[in-house]
Parts: structure tokens; sequence; C-alpha cells
């Protein structure tokens, strides 16, 4: 089943406790298409790009077989930057320098053969822009699953509110929860964003896991302990992805189903903090993610 995810394509310079990368391939759309190439197909891509990006990274997207004609490529343009330091304990960081170059002008018009895509990843973006993307659509999405933050809460609420009740299914984390709803329990924030539109809620925890909310129902899965975690940058995109490639491969909306889509999201996850950028992301196997997953099964079963 088509997944098309909508997003920025970057380079990043990140430094944690265990080293330092410099302008690594990032980018939320990024992260979302790779995460999701293993597990369903046709993925695509829309974004914007200078033509400082590798040709050899969108090659490796093809190559996974990520269609990413609908990448943008700006002649003379620089692509988008970010730069950050993370924190001794690997959740809080400091941004050093955003460029938004290209993105500046970001203003995405769909393929035509995007516009009946069945299943959309609306990665972090202005909210205008989400909701622009989803009036494109020339089919309804069996799905419509999107990503926000913090930013987007303070400076562009009523449009965040009135993309939000076009969407089936909100990704944000525990602090953007409490942002958005008022509320610290994060039982009542969620009851509370489930009244703005969305049938189903997604709480990302970080290294503490996630929580699924919807049809009455609350899942939870922890975060998978690791030997090393050197880069948490795009973990959530990565999760985000692995979560909707199990979607769309199934074709299966059910609860019980969403649940399994949140471990092998978190699956996912698990290997991109393993190196720095997508470094692990590009090397894991089938074999691989089935093993993770039987450990995250075991690490729950009682």
């Amino acid at each position: 089943m088509s997944l098309l995810s909508v997003g920025t394509v970057a380079f990043d310079t990140i430094e944690t406790p265990t080293g330092k990368a410099d302008m690594v391939i990032g980018g939320a759309a990024t992260y979302i298409s790779w995460a999701a190439s293993y597990l369903t197909r046709p993925t695509q891509i829309v974004s914007i790009i200078g033509d400082d990006f590798p040709n050899e990274e969108l090659e490796a997207l093809n190559a996974r077989g990520v269609d990413t004609s609908g990448i943008l490529c700006v002649e003379g343009g620089k692509s988008f930057y970010w730069a950050g330091k993370y924190h001794d304990n690997m959740i809080g960081r400091d941004t050093l320098v955003t460029d938004l170059n290209v993105l500046a002008d970001f203003d995405p018009v769909l393929p035509e053969a995007y516009k009946s895509s069945e299943y959309l990843m609306l990665g972090n973006l202005t909210p205008d822009i989400q909701r622009s993307v989803i009036q494109q659509m020339t089919v309804k999405p069996k799905v419509v699953a999107l990503d926000t933050m913090d930013f987007w809460m303070n400076i562009a609420w009523d449009s965040l509110m009135e993309t939000i009740k076009l969407v089936d299914i909100l990704i944000i984390n525990d602090e953007e929860a409490r942002q958005m709803s008022g509320h610290h329990s994060l039982v009542r924030a969620a009851n509370h964003i489930l009244t703005l539109g969305p049938r189903y809620l997604v709480i990302k925890k970080g290294e503490h896991g996630a929580l699924l909310f919807g049809d009455g129902r609350v899942f939870f899965a922890p975060g998978l302990p690791l030997l090393d975690v050197i880069d948490p940058t795009g973990a959530g995109d990565t999760f985000a992805g692995g979560f909707m490639g199990h979607i769309a491969r199934t074709g299966d909306l059910s609860f019980e189903n969403m649940r399994r889509g949140i471990i092998y999201g978190s699956v996912m996850a698990s290997f991109c903090v393993e190196a720095f950028g997508l470094t692990r992301l590009k090397t894991v196997t089938d074999d691989d993610i089935e093993s993770r997953y039987a450990e995250f099964k075991e690490l729950v079963h009682f």
C-alpha cells in the first residue's frame, strides 16, 4: 500500500556525549522514508533540497523503493541545515544553528501520482503547509498521520487546531501533549486532545517508550534497553516511519494492529539511535527487524 511522507530533507551537524558528526544527512521525511521502506512499498517522499544535496543519497532512497520524484531541487540553492548539541542525559539539547535556506520557500505541490496515496505521513512543518497537502489529495487517504511541535503551538495555534481536525493520528511527545491540552496527566491530556479531531493519539516518551490512545483504550510500549545510545536525532521520525510503514503494509486500522505498529516504530527507532544520522538504518536487515521485534515481545510478556 502506498505511503506518502512530506517533510524536510536536510543536513545535520550533531554533537552528543559520544562524539560529533558534521554535515550528515537528516530531516524528518528522510528518517520517515528510510524506516518505512523496510516495511512497505511503494513509499513516496515530498520535500525540497538545494543542489548541494548529494545525488547518491537520493539514489540510496530509490534503491530502497522510495520514489524521490517529489523532491524539488532548487538550482543554486542550499538545503536546510540544523546543528545541535545534546546534554549529558541525551534528552535535552541546544540548537546551535538553524538555516532554513530553500525550506523558507517550501510550498509543496504533489505530483499527480502522489495525490491518490492511501497513507499520508505529515512530518513536522507549518500547519498551513500540512493542511495544504491534505487538501491536494484527490482521494481521501485511509489514514492521515501528523507530527507537530511546541513551536507551532506557540505561534500558529489556530492553524494547528484547524489542521488536526483533518487527521486520523496525531503523533507528539509527552511535553507537547501537556502543552496542547493544558493537563499534566497524560491520560487527561490524551482525553482532551482526542476531542480536537484525531481518532488516535501517539505520545512519544523517548527512551521511556510510547503510549497509544484511541477507541477508549490505552496501550504502552516500553523503550528497549540498549547497550549504547549514540545519537537520538531522528528517532521520533524513524518511529513514525516504522509505525506508518506497518499500518500501510497491513491495511489494518484496528487498535490491536495499531499496537503492533507502535512496536515496529519502536524497533526502527531503536536502530536509529545506535549510530549518527542514517548510518545504522542503512544497514538494517529484515532479520534484524524481526529479531528485535521478538526482543520487544519478550520484554513485555509475563
